[in-house]
């Protein structure tokens, strides 16, 4: 780092990627920097600087005994354990170290009381929700949210009309009985509990252990949300298949029909291509994260379509990368099971054919 770069973090002050520490004794204290940092998207603690901004320095003696903490606490009080680098750097106003810390690869890290750290703007907080620790295990391939039992289901739950027609069209046979071991196979049963994916896919009635596992559709008058006004509105439920069916209709019955360069007796065409809406639908059904208790949300307005999915793009996919072709399963046994039932195929083709 050189001293223009240095004088320039200083003066934008701390934020999610720079701490500033005028000296550090503590090791509990700086496990916890160093798991808030790995655990996002990495940072740089600079040691000899107050919170103003301000160069106080740190002396010779400090360095040694500084970095030999940083390297112990890096070793012993981080789980997994981490390699910072360190940096001494030489002012006028005196020695200041740079902590380089990368973004972690093992995520979620730990300090050595088993807590769970993360940013929050320039500062750090613990994990204590069960959501937010169950997004960072997801963030990081441990678990997937549809391979999760759900409380308070069984086998009974399944609709056996649904997973018989299921499995006949796929495995060209026919499921005699539909024991735990071939639900089990199927990733649909989990500890005797049906799994996310085999209640979303096969449950009689998904909603009524996920309530919140719908489509929330409506139609607005303007082209902003009216908080007094709508044209059309319903709450779409039921197993994937049928919210697809159902949310593609919602779309469909609330789009004009254009002449596009047809004759005067023809039907007319749908204003948005159907193509259009069974990627940007069945991209939400399937890809949206369910550790986040939310509805996805479709509005129409009169100059555009909004499908909201809830959850941010996963493993860092950026839209740029979405867009050329890039994908990533959050939830690989839905995916499995999709490209039999809905009109997915699973080669990251879709966004940029929608396009």
């Amino acid at each position: 780092m050189t001293l223009i770069e240095l004088q320039q973090i200083l003066l934008r002050g701390e934020d999610s990627q720079y701490q500033f520490k005028q000296n550090i004794t503590n090791a509990d204290s700086l496990a916890a920097e160093l798991v808030a940092m790995v655990n996002a998207a990495g940072g740089k603690i600079i040691i000899g600087v107050n919170d103003n901004g301000e160069i106080t320095g740190v002396s010779s003696k400090d360095i040694r005994r500084l970095n030999q903490l940083i390297s112990n606490v890096a070793s012993d009080f981080v789980k997994p354990p981490i390699s910072p680098l360190t940096e001494n750097i030489q002012t006028d106003k005196g020695l200041l170290i740079v902590i380089s810390v990368p973004e972690g690869l093992n995520k979620p890290y730990l300090d050595k009381s088993g807590v769970m750290w993360v940013k929050s703007g320039a500062d750090k907080r613990r994990v204590t929700s069960r959501e937010e620790m169950q997004r960072l295990f997801q963030a990081a391939c441990l678990i997937h949210a549809d391979t999760v039992p759900v409380q308070e289901t069984s086998q009974a739950d399944i609709d056996r009309w649904t997973f018989q027609d299921y499995y006949k069209n796929r495995y060209h046979e026919v499921a005699e009985e539909m024991t735990p071991r071939l639900l089990q196979n199927l990733g649909l049963l989990k500890s005797e509990q049906l799994t996310l994916a085999g209640l979303l896919l096969f449950g009689k009635i998904p909603q009524r252990f996920k309530p919140v596992f719908v489509v929330k559709a409506i139609v607005f008058p303007g082209d902003n949300v009216d908080i007094s006004q709508y044209l059309d509105n319903e709450d779409i439920d039921g197993n994937l298949v049928q919210v697809y069916k159902d949310s593609f209709a919602f779309v469909r019955r609330n789009l004009h029909h254009i002449q596009n360069e047809q004759g005067i007796n023809s039907l007319g065409e749908p204003e948005i291509p159907p193509v259009v809406l069974e990627e940007l639908l069945v991209n939400a059904l399937i890809h949206r994260d369910y550790f986040i208790s939310a509805p996805i949300r479709l509005f129409i307005f009169r100059d555009r379509i909004e499908l909201i999915s809830p959850g941010h793009l996963p493993n860092h996919l950026t839209i740029e990368q979405v867009r050329c072709g890039l994908s990533n399963m959050r939830n690989p046994v839905l995916a499995s099971h999709a490209t039999h039932i809905l009109p997915y195929r699973g080669l990251g083709t879709g966004i940029p054919r929608m396009l």
